[in-house]
């Protein structure tokens, strides 16, 4: 179905009317028979509103509008080269219904509770997808985020559920993503990101060895400088993520293509730094970080 206004009405009409239409839809969608032909992965990440995120390149409203961030993300999934997206059920079932996900891999993100700028945020637990309904609806894994903090006592609840969903997934063959990150706190009591590669080294280590098997564990990680030590830190496929540039925005595709030069690295990401670009369309930003993972 074509993607327009009128067709954008229909698809409110039928969460009302035929709620079970989005279901059928991702259900009986075109697959692909290979996770991927050259060992390399280009996905685009969209389950940053299921956390309170919706702010992207300086702009605080930018993903609020669920009518364009639709539009940007089916522009996105078309430029040759995307093999999928990381979204949560609502984004999936919509893209899904305009047909944009036709041999495209589906990546559920599994926990977003941690609510950006909540007291409980490092307590992240299961909101989202959860393995049966991965199984159900045919998707290909599922993405767990964890933030690693040394003191709130809510990361080690979320270590525990992740440890449980890894294993859920090998033992469903799907892959599971892991996204480690190291958190601190701040002065003013507010994690934020600690931005030391000793730190994502240390992380990488603790979710390497989470659950029953790393078989089907793949780990989504950050650029950051001297990435060379996370590259070394484990044989597991490294995806790289997004983020949200800024203005600096070409500083992040630089780092991209310096990591790309390692052996594990073996996906990009990413999701507002190109939806949003300050500079360029949605085609000529995704064109632009495709041609780092293939050359297209």
């Amino acid at each position: 179905m074509k993607f327009n206004e009128k067709n954008y009405a229909k698809l409110c009409d039928d969460r009302v009317n035929n709620p079970a239409k989005l279901q059928k839809l991702l259900k009986g969608r075109k697959r692909r028979a290979k996770l991927s032909k050259d060992g390399k992965l280009f996905i685009v990440a969209a389950d940053h509103t299921a956390r309170g995120i919706i702010s992207a390149s300086g702009q605080p409203l930018a993903m609020a509008d669920r009518y364009d961030l639709l539009d940007r993300l089916i522009r996105a999934l078309a430029v040759p080269g995307v093999d999928g997206i990381l979204a949560t059920p609502d984004l999936v079932e919509e893209l899904a219904y305009f047909g944009a996900l036709d041999n495209k891999l589906i990546f559920g993100s599994i926990n977003r509770a941690g609510i950006l700028g909540a007291e409980w945020e490092l307590d992240d637990r299961q909101s989202a997808y959860d393995v049966a309904g991965i199984k159900e609806f045919g998707l290909d894994g599922g993405k767990t985020l964890l933030r690693i903090e040394k003191s709130d006592p809510g990361v080690l609840r979320t270590i525990e559920m992740v440890a449980s969903v890894n294993s859920a997934l090998a033992r469903a063959k799907k892959l599971s993503i892991i996204e480690p990150l190291p958190y601190i706190k701040n002065a003013a009591g507010k994690f934020e990101l600690q931005n030391d590669i000793q730190e994502l080294v240390r992380v990488i280590g603790i979710a390497s060895a989470l659950g029953t098997t790393s078989a089907y564990t793949w780990l989504k990680v950050p650029a950051f400088e001297d990435f060379k030590y996370a590259a070394r830190a484990t044989s597991l496929p490294l995806m790289l993520l997004g983020g949200d540039p800024g203005k600096d925005w070409q500083a992040t595709f630089n780092k991209w293509e310096q990591a790309f030069k390692f052996e594990n690295v073996r996906a990009l990401i990413p999701g507002r730094t190109l939806l949003f670009s300050p500079e360029l369309s949605v085609e000529q930003a995704v064109s632009k970080a495709v041609s780092i993972v293939r050359k297209i």
